[in-house]
This record gives structure tokens, C-alpha cells and sequence, in this order.
């Protein structure tokens, strides 16, 4: 537990990039090319999805919610991130970095749980097809979809209250928004109840739906090797490849993050990580998704031939 000289915190400031303030201006256009380009690619997505009737199915619909979720949860962090690039290092009250902390771990942990549930969409459609129409319902889809943003918020309200009951001592914050540790380091003790709960928390967001997945991935592939036709296992691992490359990303870079180890922390390795899973992590879901899929694809030409010739 550390401790130091108590005094009333009522903002903070972002160290931000400044081990880079030569190549500022360089990491603003490159940021906010990739802001640019995470926003456009998951509106077409959403955009598509709901007008392309052949993506009217469960998969889809979980994509258009995780895209939406992407957007939002860039917005939380990436524009007060561009300005501090070129402007001045605005303070954030401590209202606001509660706020901002509140909204990011409810959207993380709302993508790491959708995840999950297009995991099991994936196993029901491969593994038993004959009763995907019963099982995933669309009902059983908005519940699903529900369910999973009412947990990360829930999630995410207990860690953020427990984190800013505490009295802090510092205002600088090593790193360029609200995380969770950075925020903790500026405690002036950190009672090893917030250690519990932050590892509590982590191995329900992360641990235990990447535990799901694996066994799921593990029963469809044991299923799709097990298929007669090539044709029909090629295009069973196909449906399955956008997914699972985003899925290896999306929890690698959140178990860095989450369960490095307090002694192996540096402040650019940190920022290095958090930049992938800000910056990199929500532009991956468009372009697997367009890249990779093509069904995505096919929609894509659908929408545009339709809107060239009215």
C-alpha cells in the first residue's frame, strides 16, 4: 500500500505523448487518419447490414452491434487524445475522468462479452445447424445483445466507483486518458480490496469469455474436419476467420494490458499496448470484416449497384 502527503485533487492532467513531442504532429495525422477510417468503415458496416436483407441473420446483427460499440467507445478516448497532440494539455476534472473511464471499460467490456456471444453463434450455426433457427432466435438475440451491454456498464460502474472513492494525491497521470491503472497509481493508498476487484473484473471481461471461445473454437473445428465435403469445410472456416482474428487481437492485447504483472510496467510499452487496443483494435472489425468476408463483400456491391442506379 502506498502512501503520500494528502491533498484535495480536483483535476488531472495527461502526460500524454511527450517522450515523443518531436513526431507529435506526425502520431496526430497518423491517429486521426485511423479515426477517420474506424469511423467510415464501421458506419458502412452498419449502413449495410441494415439494408442488405441477406444479412438480416444473427451473426450480422451482433457485427452491427459491435460495430456500434467500436464507434462509441473510440469516441471516448480518441478526439480529447488528437487535441492534446496539437494544442495545449487541457486538464480533465475529476468528474470527467471518472466519466471517461466509466464509458471506456462499459464499451470494452461490452466488445469482449459480444465477442463471446458471436462465438456461440458461430458453434450453434456449425455445430448444430438444424437448430440455429430455435436457438438463435431473434428474441433470444436482443436479450443476448442486452444482456451483455448491461453487464459490461454494471462492470464497469463497480470498478469506477471503487476507484475514485479513494483521496489522491497526484494530478499527473502517466498515459493519455482514464485507465484504470494510471488512475490507481495516483491514489495515495491503494487498499488491496481495488487489486482484488480490478483482477475480479478482469477474469470475467477477459479470462472467462476467451476460456468460452476457446472451448468453442475447439468443438467447431472438431465439427467442420469431421465434414465429408471440402467445399463445405472451406466455407465453415471461412465463416469463422474474420471472427477469430479479431477475436486473438482484441484479447491479446486487452490480457497485456490487464494482467502484465506492476513490476514489468514501463510507461511507452504501456502506451504501445494502449494505442493497439484504442487506436488499431477498432479499425480491425471493419476491415477483417470487409476484407475477409464474402458475404460482406457481395452486400457491398449490392448497396452501391442499387444506389448507381437510382
Amino acid at each position: 500500500m502506498r502512501r503520500a502527503n494528502r491533498t484535495e485533487v480536483k483535476e488531472f492532467l495527461f502526460q500524454g505523448f511527450s517522450s515523443f513531442q518531436e513526431h507529435q504532429l506526425t502520431l496526430f495525422v497518423v491517429f486521426f487518419a485511423l479515426y477517420m477510417l474506424t469511423l467510415a468503415g464501421n458506419v458502412i458496416i452498419v449502413t449495410m447490414i441494415r439494408m442488405d436483407h441477406h444479412l438480416h441473420t444473427p451473426m450480422y446483427f451482433f457485427l452491427s452491434v459491435l460495430s456500434t460499440s467500436e464507434t462509441f467507445y473510440s469516441l471516448v478516448i480518441i478526439p480529447r487524445m488528437l487535441s492534446s497532440l496539437v494544442g495545449p494539455n487541457q486538464p480533465i476534472s475529476l468528474e470527467g475522468c471518472a466519466a471517461q473511464l466509466f464509458f471506456f471499460l462499459g464499451f470494452a467490456i461490452t466488445n469482449c462479452l459480444l465477442l463471446a456471444v458471436m462465438g456461440y453463434d458461430r458453434y450453434v450455426a456449425i455445430c448444430n445447424p438444424l437448430r440455429y433457427p430455435i436457438v438463435m432466435h431473434w428474441r433470444v438475440c436482443a436479450t443476448l445483445a442486452s444482456s451483455v451491454c448491461t453487464t459490461g456498464f454494471l462492470l464497469s460502474l463497480v470498478q469506477t466507483v471503487a476507484i475514485f472513492r479513494l483521496p489522491f494525491c497526484s494530478s499527473l497521470i502517466e498515459h493519455f486518458f482514464c485507465d484504470v491503472r494510471p488512475v490507481l497509481d495516483l491514489a495515495c493508498a491503494t487498499p488491496v480490496i481495488n487489486d482484488i476487484l480490478t483482477l475480479i473484473i478482469s477474469l470475467l471481461a477477459i479470462t472467462a469469455p476467451a476460456t468460452f471461445l476457446f472451448v468453442s473454437y475447439v468443438l467447431i473445428i472438431s465439427t467442420i474436419l469431421k465434414m465429408a465435403s471440402a467445399e463445405g469445410r472451406k466455407k465453415a472456416f471461412a465463416t469463422c476467420a474474420s471472427h477469430l482474428t479479431v477475436v486473438i487481437v482484441h484479447y491479446g492485447c486487452a490480457s497485456i494490458a490487464y494482467f502484465k504483472p506492476k513490476s514489468e510496467n514501463t510507461r511507452d510499452q504501456d502506451q504501445l499496448v494502449s494505442v493497439t487496443y484504442t487506436v488499431i483494435t477498432p479499425l480491425l472489425n471493419p476491415v477483417v470484416y470487409s476484407l475477409r468476408n464474402k458475404e460482406v463483400q457481395d452486400a457491398l456491391r449490392r448497396v452501391v449497384g442499387r444506389k448507381s442506379l437510382s
